[in-house]
């Protein structure tokens, strides 16, 4: 049976289906909730630059974090404006949105130089290489510190903020907060870079960058396209639940960022700058 929209709340970002499920030795008949999963395509002045395989939702926080990890903009005056981009008929379409820049970012070379593709697993498909992403990143300066007893309370904390995650067990999440462990803010997507660019999207435009006192916190492993996205946003302090790759770990001592994993009850593994967790060197 295909997919139908539920009537409850929450419309865009989960979809109601029929499964058949295997409890206590017998199929049951029900009907569950599961994360919804939409292309998505970004614009610049009419023309298709993006499509990203997305969770619908905060799009406009998606696109502009999206546009800055690429390096295309680098503040929220260089969107001039947003709205849903047109079919062949002019309706508008939920699933297109349509941005004007700054003149000169229109024209840029990095902007036009190459489309996108970007699954839900895949956070470097638009980049040419790993130099060129490398290239993009400068390294983090900032004095913020924090402790251990705050690092072992973020998971919590971004788990209880997960509305969708407990209603359908299929969305990453990122969440970002300050050093003393308060939640700024906080975006749940099948696509674990889109979270984060989702949060980097909205400081954007809440013109909070360089976030030069924050901690980012994603549910999912530490790649280097994160530590990338995190270093392009001036993050000083990367956690994540699960385990970092080689090349997060080597992204993370080039861009002297403090690099967290296995972020778990109790426990975690400091593989960069442990000097920015005040109760290290005890």
């Amino acid at each position: 049976m295909m997919p139908s929209w539920p009537t409850g709340d929450d419309p865009d970002r989960v979809l109601e289906v029929s499964v058949r499920r295997f409890v206590d030795g017998r199929f049951v008949d029900e009907r569950d909730e599961v994360a919804a999963e939409e292309p998505f395509e970004i614009r610049v002045a009419g023309r298709s630059v993006a499509v990203i395989m997305r969770t619908p939702g905060n799009d406009r926080f998606l696109a502009a974090g999206f546009l800055l990890s690429e390096g295309v903009i680098h503040g929220g005056d260089d969107v001039r404006s947003m709205q849903l981009g047109l079919d062949r008929d002019g309706f508008p379409q939920r699933n297109v949105l349509d941005l004007r820049l700054r003149p000169a970012l229109e024209q840029s070379e990095r902007l036009w130089q190459r489309n996108f593709f970007v699954s839900s697993s895949c956070g470097l498909c638009g980049t040419a290489s790993i130099e060129a992403a490398r290239a993009q990143t400068q390294p983090v300066s900032s004095d913020a510190s924090t402790s251990s007893s705050i690092l072992l309370g973020l998971e919590a904390k971004l788990r209880a903020a997960q509305a969708v995650f407990r209603r359908t067990g299929g969305l990453h999440a990122a969440g970002l907060f300050d050093c003393q462990g308060n939640l700024l803010a906080q975006h749940e997507d099948v696509g674990r870079h889109n979270a984060v660019d989702k949060v980097f999207g909205q400081m954007l435009f809440d013109k909070r960058l360089p976030l030069s006192n924050a901690i980012l916190l994603v549910s999912g492993r530490a790649s280097f396209e994160l530590l990338q996205k995190a270093a392009i946003a001036g993050v000083p302090i990367f956690a994540a639940v699960g385990a970092p790759s080689s090349l997060a770990v080597e992204l993370a001592a080039a861009s002297k960022i403090t690099l967290i994993g296995l972020l778990r009850t109790g426990r975690f593994v400091v593989y960069s700058e442990a000097g920015r967790i005040c109760d290290a060197e005890r």
